[in-house]
């Protein structure tokens, strides 16, 4: 059995705090800044599945004040790496090395990215897994749904 990862680990020991699931989104900004433009919000995170909202706010607004395609794209990438993150064995890595992505609504309100993957399978050297996100609204509607491939591979 691996041990569990790091991320996985600052996780489950932040979320018992009252501002644990802050605390975590911001060190999680920290690490990879450029996620603070979108400031996401973690509310689940386990093997297999991400979950995370952005609000609708003034600095992540196109022209016609909906919620830019690339901020969702951003959240959709740091919802399926951080799922992946948490799945992987701790001896791999992993790294986004293509995202195909259907807008489908216009993002009119907060958003909630969710990410799932399969259980890895036991691999050597590098594969490349899919990780499904899907971006909903506040009424559940899906305004964005992506693909974003992870190439895994052994840490050196």
């Amino acid at each position: 059995m691996n041990s569990i990862g790091t991320t996985l680990a600052i996780w489950q020991r932040l979320t018992r705090l009252p501002a644990g699931r802050w605390l975590f989104s911001k060190l999680v900004c920290f690490k990879a800044p450029y996620f603070a433009s979108i400031r996401p919000k973690f509310i689940t995170l386990r093997p297999g599945y991400s979950e995370l909202q952005i609000k609708k706010r003034h600095a992540v607004l196109n022209h016609i004040g909906t919620v830019h395609a690339i901020a969702i794209c951003n959240m959709a990438e740091l919802a399926a790496g951080t799922a992946t993150d948490v799945t992987i064995p701790t001896t791999h890595r992993w790294i986004p090395i293509g995202m195909t992505v259907e807008y489908l609504k216009k993002a009119n309100t907060d958003l909630c990215a969710i990410a799932e993957l399969d259980k890895i399978p036991p691999c050597d050297g590098k594969i490349e897994i899919p990780v499904n996100v899907n971006v909903m609204d506040t009424e559940n509607n899906i305004v964005l749904r992506a693909v974003i491939t992870m190439r895994i591979s052994p840490k050196n």
